[in-house]
């Protein structure tokens, strides 16, 4: 890989009950597990900064392809759903849906780009065979 950005994160504290920055300053957070995993709640958690994190990669990349077939993505939207569960082996995991609301596209064109989107976007390439990923038209 010739790497074009690097970033450096911090966490402090109690992993999921604790404190999480970058090392320029950017992101500087408290995190709490979830109350409806018996955590306290109150600020963020991984799993949100990773759906934020993957919304924003994907978005991007469904910009490169639609650009590159001149597609009108006027108005579209990219929902990350992040789930955290147990797997059959007891070890936790992650699967995630990707909704994409394209209002200018029809739903055809929309699952195509949708798809060819999911094969650019990083997010998607490092997950790729790791987690389940649906992908909808929404």
């Amino acid at each position: 890989m010739n790497p074009i950005y690097s970033t450096t994160a911090i966490a402090t504290g109690d992993g999921r009950n604790g404190h999480a920055r970058t090392d320029d300053g950017q992101l500087d957070v408290d995190v709490r597990i979830p109350v409806t995993m018996g955590g306290p709640g109150g600020a963020t958690n991984p799993e949100q900064l990773f759906a934020a994190g993957y919304a924003a990669c994907f978005h991007s990349a469904l910009k490169v392809v639609a650009r590159g077939q001149r597609l009108d993505i006027a108005g579209s939207e990219v929902t990350v759903h992040v789930s955290l569960g147990t797997g059959d082996d007891g070890g936790y995991r992650l699967a995630v849906g990707i909704d994409l609301h394209a209002p200018a596209l029809d739903k055809d064109a929309a699952r195509a780009l949708l798809e060819q989107a999911h094969q650019v976007c990083p997010y998607s390439n490092a997950t790729r065979g790791n987690i389940d990923v649906e992908l909808a038209v929404v």
